[in-house]
């Protein structure tokens, strides 16, 4: 019994020691124990995701990949696996497990080493979110003391969503939903039971274990994950057996990006960042979603690839990009690793020239495809002199190519085809013209090789698309379409540039008195310039202001009547979508909202609405506020009757122009591409833009192209109701012009040759785009509005016909414009037409 009594003695006072310590470790640490209830609230690191309008994921920013998700989103055969592995006993302890500290502290006692940290799940949260991972006795203790905090002040379901979104699982991913898309590229619920036993082994050892960079450390991880849940019951001995087969199917997955757009996710980054700084961009989880459509910006990109290589092909092939041997062919092995150290770009495959036959070449790519590229492929390349010389069309492949080059192939949607990295630049943007969002936006042909935004940095003078605009100042000045202005060479020069600057057509042709409606079509450069003498440069300069043109950009001289201001194509689709609305200057935008990781909308867009407020009836108006509102915007603006819209929170863009002026000038810019007169009788013209109306062949399309100065610029601006696009086609280096391309006897009979300007190197990309873009939607007919009359003038003078054929035609006029003198009546007199002086008329 004595001795009893001491072992009792012994063992009480043990545990008094014990308590006593585990007391003093408490109040030790105590100060250094962080509030466990912040975990309630925590924000974990998430990249920023940017997708278009239809929820196509565009682009991903942020060193940690994390896709969280709920406990409920979780595979059960997944919890299982993971608890299996790493905590058997977690819905049964409180925080920490007795049994695996027991085990842990045998084994320090018998061996010294602290080779099992006996770490429950909760603890591993305590870790992760609050502590270092030294392996410290002070560490451990702080450790377990907030895991017992933590078991109190969260579910169990909390603290194992915490883990299994938080854990490393190597590569960049963290949390399993991110392991699922970084090893398999699948969400959690496709995942198979060998996959997700293989992700539940990568707590432990993340980068040294992972499938990827050691697949049978990784696979004897996965077995072992399995053997536990055989262990647990949680699998069948089937399913056991048949995991253990299955082979390793994990490879690198990057973002699951789903549509490539990198201008625009530039553009987004940008806008979170300057809003919220950097640090919060990048790791609080944002997602925003643009007003890029999805199909359209696809659309975008391929219309502007195809103009660009269109484009570099017809001034010709500038040769081999390399040359791999010239004697002795290289082994197929070396081959294969000095074509590999070329990376594909923009759909241009790296390949090797290994023989050659009269018209057809062999090739060999670098992914290890042999090809036969026929002389569809080949006869295009005949020899780049200069952007304004080519060489004789070749005739054999042997004139083209040399055995052993290293060549770029590209594959034109029919057949592979020899190709090459254009020079050139381009960019494309189109917009909603009812409200300014942005559809689709390409700032270049290649964001790899430059991220210089074309659409939103580059300033380029505007050339001939200015013109609609010259023209819309003299129609709201008094002008009609049928307005007669001396299309005749200008002698009395403006000398306010310091020199005698004396406009000319291009081409060099004058035909007299004509149409205000032919002028614009045709963009006569004379007719512009003396529109705008008519005006007045102050009501010039101020009409272009209006359209949102900056001042500053715009010279005070006659020269910006040809487009002698630099803009950006933003600022040139923003101010054409004002005829397409009514005569309204939208705001463009791009960001249509911005969630928080938990999917709360924190910013949305409120766009300006191309029409008048909503009115509410008299009645309503003595106790509506909005009513008042409205009623004092109508007058502010003086704003016409047009289609009302919006509501107590809309906003409403400013009407530039009038309806019926919108109305006119986009009747005459359809000219642009459908022109006029009588084919049959000898008197049909062509608008500038005729090949969109091969291309695109609907009637509800209307444009302009421009071109400046030795063609250094060309633009083509143009749209429907819906849909406005803008696209310009130049060299970043603004001292290079685009040049002129001869006859190719290879090419096709519609071939585009001469000199580059804005219908042929522009307008291209702008057909294909709007032809797509607008494919399967109905026509939208054009319905005068109130205020417009139709009569019949006569096409030689512009005053009112009596005659019903081919020398007639209806034209619009705003109520009070049109015409008083019939054509056989009229009087010859200044009145009839626009002119410097009498004399110059037949000059």
């Amino acid at each position: 019994m004595k001795w009893f009594k001491r072992i009792v003695i012994a063992l009480f006072s043990l545990a008094l020691l014990a308590i006593g310590a585990i007391a003093g470790a408490y109040f030790y640490v105590l100060p250094d124990l962080p509030d466990v209830n912040t975990l309630k609230t925590v924000k974990l690191q998430t990249p920023l995701r940017i997708y278009s309008d239809d929820g196509k994921l565009i682009s991903q920013f942020g060193e940690k990949r994390r896709i969280p998700v709920s406990f409920q989103d979780v595979p059960p055969t997944l919890i299982d696996a993971v608890l299996d592995t790493e905590d058997a006993r977690f819905f049964e302890h409180h925080g920490i497990d007795p049994i695996g500290i027991t085990r842990a502290a045998i084994i320090l006692l018998t061996t010294g080493k602290k080779s099992q940290g006996a770490s429950t799940i909760t603890q591993q949260v305590a870790r992760g979110f609050f502590l270092s991972r030294e392996k410290t006795y002070i560490r451990k203790i702080k450790e377990i003391f907030l895991a017992i905090k933590i078991e109190k002040a969260l579910s169990k379901e909390q603290i194992l969503e915490l883990y299994l979104n938080r854990s490393f699982l190597g590569n960049r991913a963290y949390g399993i939903g991110a392991a699922a898309q970084v090893y398999y590229g699948k969400t959690l619920d496709e995942l198979t039971l060998p996959e997700m036993a293989m992700i539940a082994g990568l707590p432990q050892a993340p980068s040294a274990a992972n499938p990827i960079r050691n697949p049978s450390r990784a696979t004897n991880r996965r077995n072992w994950v399995l053997s536990r849940m055989l262990e647990k019951k949680n699998i069948t001995q089937t399913q056991y057996e048949e995991a253990l087969q299955a082979p390793v199917s994990a490879r690198y997955h990057g973002a699951e990006i789903t549509l490539y757009a990198p201008y625009i996710s530039e553009m987004a980054r940008d806008y979170l960042v300057d809003k919220l700084g950097e640090e919060e961009a990048y790791t609080g989880g944002y997602n925003i979603y643009t007003s890029i459509d999805s199909k359209l910006q696809k659309d975008a990109q391929q219309a502007l690839r195809n103009n660009v290589y269109s484009y570099d092909e017809r001034h010709g092939y500038r040769g081999a990009t390399d040359v791999l041997w010239t004697d002795t062919p290289l082994e197929t092995s070396s081959l294969m690793t000095r074509l590999k150290q070329t990376k594909a770009f923009q759909g241009l495959v790296p390949a090797a020239v290994i023989s050659i036959d009269d018209q057809n070449a062999t090739l060999f790519t670098s992914a290890g495809e042999t090809l036969q590229v026929e002389w569809q492929g080949l006869k295009w390349a005949r020899k780049f002199i200069t952007n304004k010389r080519q060489g004789k069309a070749p005739k054999t492949a042997a004139e083209i190519l040399t055995v052993g080059e290293q060549v770029w192939l590209r594959n034109n949607g029919d057949f592979w085809q020899l190709s090459q990295i254009p020079i050139v630049s381009s960019a494309i943007v189109s917009l909603d013209p009812q409200n300014g969002a942005i559809q689709a936006l390409v700032g270049g042909f290649s964001f790899h090789t430059s991220q210089y935004n074309r659409v939103t940095q580059a300033k380029r003078q505007l050339g001939s698309n200015i013109k609609p605009f010259i023209y819309t100042a003299a129609i709201e000045k008094g002008y009609t379409l049928s307005t007669l202005i001396n299309n005749a060479p200008i002698n009395n020069a403006d000398t306010r540039q310091g020199t005698a600057w004396r406009p000319k057509n291009s081409p060099d042709r004058y035909t007299g008195p004509t149409r205000l409606r032919m002028g614009l079509a045709q963009s006569i450069n004379v007719m512009s310039v003396r529109t705008m003498r008519y005006t007045g440069l102050n009501m010039a300069i101020d009409t272009l202001v209006k359209f949102g043109f900056e001042r500053d950009d715009i010279p005070r001289n006659e020269s910006i009547a040809l487009g002698s201001n630099s803009v950006t194509p933003l600022q040139v689709v923003t101010a054409f979508s004002t005829f397409a609305n009514g005569g309204y200057k939208v705001e463009p935008y791009f960001v249509e909202r911005i969630e928080d990781s938990y999917g709360t909308v924190i910013e949305t867009s409120n766009p300006t609405l191309a029409c008048t407020p909503t009115l509410p009836t008299p009645t309503e108006k003595n106790d509506d506020p909005f009513a008042a509102m409205a009623e004092e915007f109508r007058q502010a603006e003086q704003i016409s009757d047009v289609p009302a819209c919006g509501g107590p929170e809309a906003r409403y863009a400013k009407q530039v122009i009038s309806e019926q002026t919108a109305f006119l000038v986009t009747e005459a810019l359809k000219s642009v591409i459908w022109g006029g007169g009588n084919w049959s009788k000898g008197t049909g013209w062509n608008g500038t833009a005729w090949r969109a109306a091969r291309v695109v062949k609907r009637r509800d399309i209307a444009g302009k192209t421009g071109t400046t100065n030795e063609s250094r610029d060309t633009w083509f601006s143009g749209f429907n109701p819906k849909l406005a696009t803008t696209v310009w086609v130049g060299f970043d280096d603004h001292s290079k012009e685009l040049g002129r391309t001869s006859w190719n006897a290879n090419g096709a009979k519609d071939q585009i040759s001469a000199a580059e300007a804005g219908a042929k190197t522009a307008g291209p990309g702008w057909n294909e785009f709007m032809k797509n873009a607008l494919a399967g939607t109905a026509q939208i007919p054009s319905t005068p509005p109130e205020g417009i009359v139709s009569v019949r003038i006569d096409l030689a003078t512009g005053k009112l016909s009596r005659k019903t054929d081919y020398t007639s035609s209806f034209e619009y006029f705003v109520s009070g414009t049109e015409p008083k003198e019939f054509a056989t009546e009229a009087i010859e007199s200044n009145d009839i037409f626009i002119d410097d002086s009498a004399e110059e008329l037949f000059q």
